[in-house]
């Protein structure tokens, strides 16, 4: 479910750039998605 919401929000990203739509949350909300998915990558390591 993480990787479908992390993808869906790169799409949004790349559309966003695209055509200058939100821009600013876009990007906003796709670094809020990276930084949740590294975290879960290093909990599960360390699991």
């Amino acid at each position: 479910m993480l990787w479908t919401i992390a993808v869906i929000l790169l799409a949004l990203w790349a559309i966003g750039l695209a055509f200058k739509v939100a821009g600013a949350l876009i990007h906003l909300l796709l670094v809020l998605a990276l930084i949740v998915v590294l975290y879960n990558l290093f909990i599960k390591r360390r699991a």
